[in-house]
């Protein structure tokens, strides 16, 4: 970590932002309903790539740091950075997180959500609403003048009273016209620890919420990342941005 420092966007910069975000939360509007049993997830990552070049906008994960694909799709137990494939293919009860990033006038909008394929169990179903209140609880507590440690203190007192565990390995940071810069935002963690919030601030939030252990590990592809156990893993992005008036959510529609 050391002495990195944090970039403050501008208002216009942050428009821009607003514009690219906007335009994340309406391309996964736009998945939404065809999340279902039957369809794989090379499909889904097609169809993403064909929305995002109609509207005039580029696939942020497309080729970064040679990812082969234009989204992340993470089924059941892959927690992030689930690739998509022909073969794998969507059934009744699956869980899948979809997690998109469009670049828009040279400014990044990241924004996923986790969406049940036909009627999966009530643990899943669980794990999915906890995820969910976890991301709202996390940009509640945003505060200017707070610290990056509350926002992981709120997500990770809440997913632990439910019975789950926050993956430790991938945190939410900052982002602009860079994909990922610096601050790291971390799941978990102490109220009143960490860098202060200041106006000007971009980052996400994406907490990542077990079913059993938070211990992840990586598959030999070098990208899609799972549960230790096996277990579900579930997760919700937003880019938020600090401004002179509070806390904005720029990936809405």
């Amino acid at each position: 970590m050391g002495n990195e420092t944090i970039t403050l966007l501008s208002k216009r910069e942050i428009d821009k932002m607003r514009r690219a975000g906007s335009l994340s939360a309406q391309l996964l509007d736009h998945l939404a309903p065809l999340v279902k049993p039957g369809v794989s997830t090379l499909w889904l990552n097609d169809e993403a790539e064909r929305w995002t070049q109609e509207h005039g906008a580029v696939s942020a994960p497309l080729n970064y740091k040679g990812f082969p694909k234009s989204i992340c799709t993470s089924v059941n137990e892959v927690i992030c950075h689930g690739i998509p494939n022909s073969k794998e293919i969507l059934k009744d009860g699956d869980i899948i997180n979809v997690d998109v990033t469009l670049i828009v006038d040279s400014y990044y909008g990241d924004t996923s959500r986790t969406f049940l394929v036909g009627e999966p169990s009530p643990t899943a179903k669980k794990l999915v609403k906890v995820t969910e209140e976890c991301l709202r609880l996390g940009i509640e507590a945003v505060s200017i003048g707070g610290r990056i440690g509350d926002i992981g203190a709120a997500i990770q007192e809440y997913a632990e009273a439910q019975g789950f565990s926050v993956v430790r390995d991938f945190v939410g940071h900052g982002i602009s016209n860079i994909f990922h810069t610096e601050p790291q935002i971390p799941h978990y963690g102490v109220r009143g620890r960490g860098k202060k919030i200041r106006p000007g601030m971009v980052f996400t939030i994406e907490p990542m919420i077990n079913e059993g252990t938070w211990q992840a590990e990586v598959l030999s592809d070098g990208w899609t990342a799972v549960t230790k156990d096996r277990k579900l893993s579930a997760q919700f992005e937003h880019t938020i941005a600090i401004t002179e008036d509070g806390v904005e959510i720029l990936t809405k529609v």
